[in-house]
Parts: structure tokens; sequence; C-alpha cells
């Protein structure tokens, strides 16, 4: 039986994929903390704790219909973010993925009456939000790593729903995972005319006082292991423009047990600003009698619907 061993919410904004000299340039002449939180990170975690998979909540790779993993037996090949080339340009990589993991995801979706489909073409397109985070905690370990996509058409139910049926895949293998929510907290970016006066990375930049005390708050709770709360006031949070509706965090923690997660964050690095956007990095070490675990679903006849008729959505 699989089961998780540890999960974190990180940060994967570009400036950690800069050179040194660039970072000091654009933060006041100091290191961007989140750079040696991930080294330090590698060290404890990734090179330390016994584990098959990586799995990346990816928080950048939208799509509409569906949920979508990645299948493949290997990634490998040069990548350049469309985003932002300057910064991020022909990044080599190379890893195994876990077709086995993501298909037996695919397959307990139904359960939890969702969608979710695992894609093994070679030419699915890469997305930094899991890409510099390999970079920094995968280079060299030989571990598989996959990605799950963001339905953009979600809510918060469906976000836990897709990690219910990621949980019970882990556990219905023999895996060992680590689940990384790759993401931010609030994210609302400066406009183009104000950006570049707010790139260092002391939170006094980040958008609004509000957001800034929600995310505080929010990594308080993380702390203490009450992710009751943080499930619980999620409508609040959505005020304040979390990334990707803070789909990355709230399939992590459907995957674990929701209300009942108690696991309390380690942090590493500080929580900083990037051009408006809160980041940080949270840990979460396995409990010694393993993370509570999934939820179940209740059927649900909307599901039912969509998936016996003769035409489903195609993506548009």
């Amino acid at each position: 039986m699989g089961e998780v061993v540890g999960a974190g919410i990180l940060a994967h904004v570009p400036t950690i994929m800069l050179p040194r000299e660039t970072r000091l340039a654009i933060n006041e002449g100091k290191e961007i903390s989140l750079v040696p939180g991930l080294h330090q990170l590698r060290e404890e975690v990734f090179e330390t704790l016994d584990y098959d998979t990586v799995v990346v909540l990816d928080s950048h790779w939208f799509t509409t219909v569906e949920f979508v993993l990645t299948a493949q037996d290997r990634r490998a090949g040069l990548f350049t973010a469309e985003e932002l080339p300057r910064g991020m340009c022909r990044i080599p990589y190379d890893w195994r993925g876990d077709p086995e993991l993501a298909f037996a995801v695919e397959a307990a979706a139904p359960a939890h009456s969702t969608w979710i489909t695992a894609i093994d073409d070679p030419y699915l397109p890469m997305y930094y939000a899991t890409l510099n985070l390999w970079k920094f905690l995968g280079e060299g370990l030989d571990k598989r790593w996959i990605s799950v996509s963001v339905a953009q058409t979600g809510v918060t139910e469906d976000f836990l729903r897709a990690g219910r049926a990621l949980g019970d895949a882990i556990a219905s293998t023999d895996r060992k995972v680590l689940l990384v929510a790759s993401g931010a907290l609030s994210h609302t970016f400066w406009k183009l005319r104000e950006l570049r006066d707010h790139e260092a990375g002391d939170p006094s930049h980040i958008r609004t006082p509000e957001a800034y005390a929600a995310d505080l708050e929010r990594i308080d709770w993380f702390k203490n292991g009450e992710h009751a709360k943080v499930l619980d006031t999620m409508d609040d949070f959505l005020r304040f423009r979390p990334e990707a509706m803070f789909a990355h965090y709230l399939m992590m923690a459907g995957a674990l047990g929701e209300g009942d997660l108690r696991a309390a964050a380690r942090q590493y690095g500080e929580y900083e600003n990037s051009i408006g956007t809160g980041q940080v990095h949270l840990w979460f070490d396995r409990p010694a009698d393993g993370f509570p675990g999934t939820h179940p679903t209740p059927p649900d006849p909307e599901y039912t619907r969509q998936t016996s008729g003769p035409d489903l959505p195609a993506a548009g």
C-alpha cells in the first residue's frame, strides 16, 4: 500500500532562476531567501527521505474540461518559458515519469465524481511551476516526477475531489510519494509601469496590506497544523486571489485528509514578495501515524449525467 511521506507548498517564482548577481540587483543587494530555502529543503528532505515519486500540483498548467496528469515514461528536453524567456531560456531537463501512478489517478476519478485524464503524449507542454522546482529539488536524484493540472473551470470542491482521487490512487499502489503544491499565496501583481518599483523581496511590497495580513494569518495556521481553518475560510481568502484559486494547496489537502489534517509546517526561507504576490516555502512532515487520508465523495447525479451522455465537452 502506497502513502504520502511528505508534502509542501513551495514557491516557483521566476526570480529563483535568475543569475545570483541579478537576484541581488533587484533585491537591494541581498539574496532572495527562497533560493537558500530550496537548497536547505533539498538537503534536509529531498536527499534524505525514502520516496519513489514526486507529484507536482502545478498552478501554472490550466486545463478546461478536466484535470490532466503527465503519464510519460520519461520527460526530457529544453524549456523556454513563454512568460519570461529572458530569465528562463533553454533550460535542460530530464526525469523519469510514473505512468502507473498517473493512470491509477485517472481510474480513481469516477469514485469522486470528477474528471481526470492521464496523458502520455511526448509533446505535452511543460510549465515552469514544475520545472523550476525540479531544477532545485530533483535534478541528479533520479526520482520519478509527474505533474497535475488545475482545471480552470473548477471551484474549491472540485480541487478537493481531485485531491481525494490522487490520495486514493497513491494508496492503491506501492508508491511512496512527495506532494508538491507549487504556487503562491495571494497573487495580485503590480501594474507594468509600477512593478519595477516593487521587485524587492521585502513583504512591504505585497500588493495590499489586506493581502499581506491574509497570507500571514494562513502561514500561522499552517505552522500550527490548523488546516481546517484554512479550508473553512477559503471564500474569504479567494478575495485576495491566491494563485490558481489555491488549487495546488486544495488538491494536496484533499489527498491528505482535509480538515482532519493536523500536520504542522516548517518554513524554509522567509515569506517574501514577488512583484506584489506572496511567496513562501512550507513543508509538512509525515506524522508518526501517517497522514489521515482521503474523505469519501457523495454520489453526484450531475457527474453521472455528464459522463453517460453521447457528447462530452471538448476544449475550444
